[in-house]
Formats: structure tokens, sequence, C-alpha cells
């Protein structure tokens, strides 16, 4: 996909703030962080949805949000090769697995990204990218510095974010445009 249009959880401000020292931490041990990334519409989430293209979403629609009870859990890692991504873990509730299985069905079909496709997907908040893999075991003592403990959070919106325009707009709930 050349150009992307994803759905996103977004987060209470205690939750939101708990991720944001996270991305801090792995920052200022000197390593690859979500920190790094200071565009306006950068903040704490899960992503829903990814695709190509998505016509206007009938927001009225969505059931479960908000607010949305969520446990942000251990570290996980993602990728092949060199780097990897380091994220949170979402437990997978009966509650979150309805709300991603209804955004999907409203969406309709698409050339949804694998990894966010129903049966396939692992909820997750990012917190680094393109982290040397020889820096893997650095990345994990710099968040258990910080407690590492489970996060209770909120979702509290779902946000859409247009890639090509560097844009988000509401889609349900609220909190879904300003960070925290």
């Amino acid at each position: 996909m050349a150009s992307v249009i994803s759905l996103e959880v977004v987060f209470d401000a205690a939750a939101d703030a708990a991720v944001r020292r996270e991305w801090a931490l792995l920052d200022a041990a000197g390593l690859p962080s979500q920190a790094q990334h200071t565009g306006a519409s950068n903040r704490p989430h899960v992503t829903l949805l990814v695709r190509s293209a998505l016509p206007p979403f009938p927001a009225e629609r969505v059931e479960g949000m908000p607010p949305l009870p969520l446990t942000l859990g251990a570290p996980v890692l993602f990728g092949t090769g060199r780097t990897r991504v380091v994220a949170r873990s979402v437990v997978p509730t009966t509650a979150l697995l309805d709300l991603h299985g209804a955004v999907h069905a409203l969406a309709g079909s698409g050339d949804d990204a694998p990894h966010t496709h129903p049966g396939e997907w692992t909820p997750h908040v990012t917190l680094a990218r393109r982290l040397p893999l020889d820096r893997v075991g650095d990345a994990l003592a710099a968040l258990a510095d910080g407690g590492g403990e489970p996060l209770a959070a909120h979702a509290l919106g779902i946000r859409r974010w247009d890639a090509a325009t560097r844009t988000v707009s509401p889609i349900a709930g609220r909190g879904t445009l300003e960070p925290c």
C-alpha cells in the first residue's frame, strides 16, 4: 500500500501519558522511540484497520465506544531482519475483539493490511520502530526501569488517520483529535 488510511483507538489522558513516559524512557536511553516523531497527530493508539482507501465510515453504528476498558500488557516484538518494532501488548478482551470485528464489518471489504484483519490481529501500542536487533535487551531494560507493570487504560474514541494528508478526523467517541 503506497498511501494508507487507518482507524485507531485512542486512550484516556492517564494511559496516554503513561505510554508517552515509556516513549521518553526509550528516547533517554538513546534508542529509537515514538517520542522522536513530533507530528501533531502522533499519539499512543491501537490500530484497528489499515487499508489504501476507506469511504466515509458510519460512526453512529460503532458500538462499544466509549469508554472501553483495556489493559496494556507486557512488551512484544514484531518484525524480521535486523530491526524490530517494540510495542505494549493489549490484552484482547471480548469487548475489544467485538469492537474490532464491528469496525471491519462496517468498513466492508477492502485491501486490509493482513496484520489488522480479524483472526490475524495482534492488538498493541507501538513504542519504537526500527530498533536494531542488538539493542532489544537495552530497550526491554529501559522499559523495566519504568516499572513495566500492566497499565489500565480506557479507549475513549476512534479516529481516522490519512497518511497522504497527514490528518486525523474523529470517527466515534471523544478524545480523537487532540493529544492528551
